[in-house]
């Protein structure tokens, strides 16, 4: 058992630098990697790699105002928190009870994928191996945020290896007439692939969300966020320009399992393992990262008297909010019975994402304007004019991305429509009347 001091809710701060770098790169380095790069390859072509460039700007936005509210204000259920504190109260409650369907959704897409990749090797029920790795999940997370810390540190090194393996081992197949004609689907190919590369850096500030359970937060969490888009950057450009070199972008588009096909030919059957390992890694971390902040939000709604009480209960013993683990638990089996289409699944999870990022805008506002000492005290400081502005740029860029998503499908968006009607009216007819919707 950890002797780490424990934070005034009773959680305990175990999570140090490499833990907030591990959290953040392996929410963000998942299932997108393994998906994503086909059909970026084969609406853009090799220019895919300025669209990659160009969708990194928004999330870099979205990092340095997660920096920023991590060092000035760091809080466990940090999403959740903002927004109540900063904006109001029903802010907070609208976006964490948004991110309880698209927690979910992630949690289900993420667990698909990686089933579907192990039944390449062997022949597997997919529900009932998706059940047995929440499980897994479950019992990794009633062992405390520092095991799950150190997990995701041993599979980061993992994921970092097999992915330079990749890199530097297929270098030398890399053929430079396969990035020629190099944007030939001309400008408007470069911005169609633009939504689809976002994703890849959805989750980078993950780490924010046990702010609480951070030692040294003013230091740790701007800086890991920092190492974090540095890292998954690196990583994401590196695959795409050896994927691309290898197979071409009209075969990388039309293949089913880019990765594999790029290892095949560089590395052989050898390969096929390599990716193997590298898919069940980078989405088991991902796996693992998405289940902890979802019960860390379920665990902040509680506190703040927005779900029942119990969910708000710690265990002493391990310093985790052990009731919000087993509701994720539960709400992950239920999830089983959502439609398996990576589409549809994908936009419910993007959806609350966004969302939630234009909120902790939001809230760097309300920071600066109600509680300037905070903003003064950060050690990742901005002067406040820099705030609004990159604030600003935040709103926008996310509501655009959001609009971009209904051509799509619209299915999700009438789903999460539906969602957000039953939380607005639980929070007019049961909060309010119970004084938790009152400005804080």
């Amino acid at each position: 058992m950890s002797d780490a001091p424990p934070a005034a809710d009773g959680l305990k701060r175990n999570v140090g630098l490499f833990g907030v770098v591990s959290l953040g790169l392996g929410t963000a380095v998942g299932v997108s990697i393994f998906s994503i790069l086909a059909p970026a390859a084969a609406v853009a072509g090799p220019a895919m790699l300025v669209s990659m460039v160009i969708a990194i700007v928004p999330m870099i936005v979205f990092a340095l105002i997660y920096s920023f509210m991590g060092a000035a204000a760091p809080a466990t259920g940090a999403s959740f928190e903002w927004p109540r504190r900063f904006v109001h109260p029903f802010a907070g409650f609208i976006i964490s009870w948004m991110r309880i369907a698209g927690s979910t959704a992630a949690l289900i897409v993420l667990t698909m994928v990686l089933v579907s990749y192990m039944s390449s090797l062997i022949a597997l029920p997919t529900k009932l191996v998706m059940f047995g790795i929440f499980a897994a999940i479950f019992l990794i997370n009633l062992a405390g945020v520092s095991f799950v810390a150190r997990s995701q540190a041993v599979m980061l090194v993992i994921l970092l290896a097999t992915c330079a393996v990749f890199v530097f081992g297929g270098a030398g197949h890399v053929e430079p007439a396969n990035f020629q004609p190099f944007a030939d689907k001309g400008i408007l190919g470069i911005l169609a692939a633009i939504p689809l590369l976002i994703s890849l850096f959805l989750g980078i500030e993950s780490a924010t969300e046990v702010g609480g359970e951070v030692r040294n937060p003013r230091r740790n969490i701007p800086l890991g966020i920092g190492i974090s888009v540095a890292l998954t950057a690196a990583i994401y450009f590196g695959v795409a320009v050896i994927a691309i070199g290898i197979l071409g972008a009209a075969a990388l588009g039309a293949s089913s399992a880019p990765l594999l096909d790029a290892a095949l030919v560089s590395l052989g059957e050898g390969g096929r393992a390599l990716i193997l390992v590298c898919a069940f890694v980078a989405i088991g971390s991902s796996i693992n990262a998405t289940f902890v902040i979802m019960t860390r939000f379920l665990y902040a709604m509680s506190r703040a008297g927005m779900l029942p009480s119990f969910l708000g209960k710690t265990n002493e013993a391990r310093g985790i909010p052990q009731n919000a683990v087993f509701l994720a638990f539960g709400l992950c089996c239920l999830g089983l019975f959502m439609p398996q289409n990576l589409v549809f699944l994908f936009l419910a999870v993007n959806i609350p994402t966004i969302l939630k990022y234009a909120a902790t805008c939001l809230a760097a506002i309300g920071l600066c304007r109600r509680e300037p000492e905070l903003r003064a005290a950060a050690s990742f400081s901005l002067p406040a004019n820099i705030v609004y502005a990159l604030a600003g740029a935040g709103i926008v860029l996310g509501f655009l991305i959001i609009l971009l998503g209904i051509s799509a499908d619209w299915r999700p968006y009438v789903l999460l429509g539906g969602w957000a009607t039953l939380g607005i009216a639980y929070y007019l007819f049961y909060l309010r009347p119970r004084g938790a919707g009152t400005a804080p």
